[in-house]
């Protein structure tokens, strides 16, 4: 998705006002005042609130997305596994204020357009995870007397409960130290 840099700034601003002040906190005239702009300002770059938060949503997989596939693959699973969620942890860090799409808290109930965006964020670190978690399994680096599927689901929802743990201390803690410890032990629990 191709956005204008003023349109990636109201999406930048709506993250924080999801972040602050969740979804019903996310108006058009929230972000006006967030932006100091007009209201009408807002809506010569977005025709809805839903339309920028599928933005955000498209913004932001695109952006890891990006920042996935650019990294380089050693071959061995546990090192790439801890490389790729040290960018995420890290990436979030830099923009904690995208951390809301993580949890998609009450953005699931606004529509299907914006559950399908749901979906397709959620897919791109399926579809990262399960080419290095199946690659660790074929290789003999993983263990293999679990389905692919399961070790992706335990890893992503500790990714998310780290996450959520992260936003409920305010974004206080070191999410990356912390991070890179929480992953050093899904490794523990998954290698062979």
């Amino acid at each position: 998705m191709e956005l204008k840099t003023r349109q990636i700034e109201i999406v930048e601003a709506a993250g924080r006002l999801l972040t602050q002040k969740g979804i019903n906190g996310l108006t058009i005239k929230n972000l006006a005042k967030e932006m100091h702009f007009s209201e009408s300002a807002i809506y010569r770059h977005f025709e809805s609130k839903e339309e920028i938060i599928i933005a955000l949503l498209r913004y932001l997989a695109d952006t890891i997305d990006h920042r996935l596939r650019s990294m380089s693959l050693s071959g061995k699973t546990d090192v790439d596994l801890k490389n790729l969620f040290d960018e995420q942890f890290l990436f979030f860090s830099e923009h904690h204020h995208f951390v809301v799409a993580v949890f998609s808290d009450g953005l699931m109930e606004e529509s299907v357009s914006i559950n399908k965006a749901i979906e397709s964020l959620i897919g791109i670190m399926t579809r990262q995870l399960t080419a290095i978690v199946s690659e660790g399994q074929k290789t003999g680096q993983i263990r293999d007397d679990m389905a692919t599927e399961h070790l992706i689901q335990i890893i992503l929802g500790t990714y998310k409960l780290q996450m959520f743990k992260w936003r409920l201390a305010v974004f206080t803690f070191n999410l990356p130290a912390e991070g890179s410890q929480l992953i050093d032990t899904i490794l523990r629990l998954i290698k062979k």
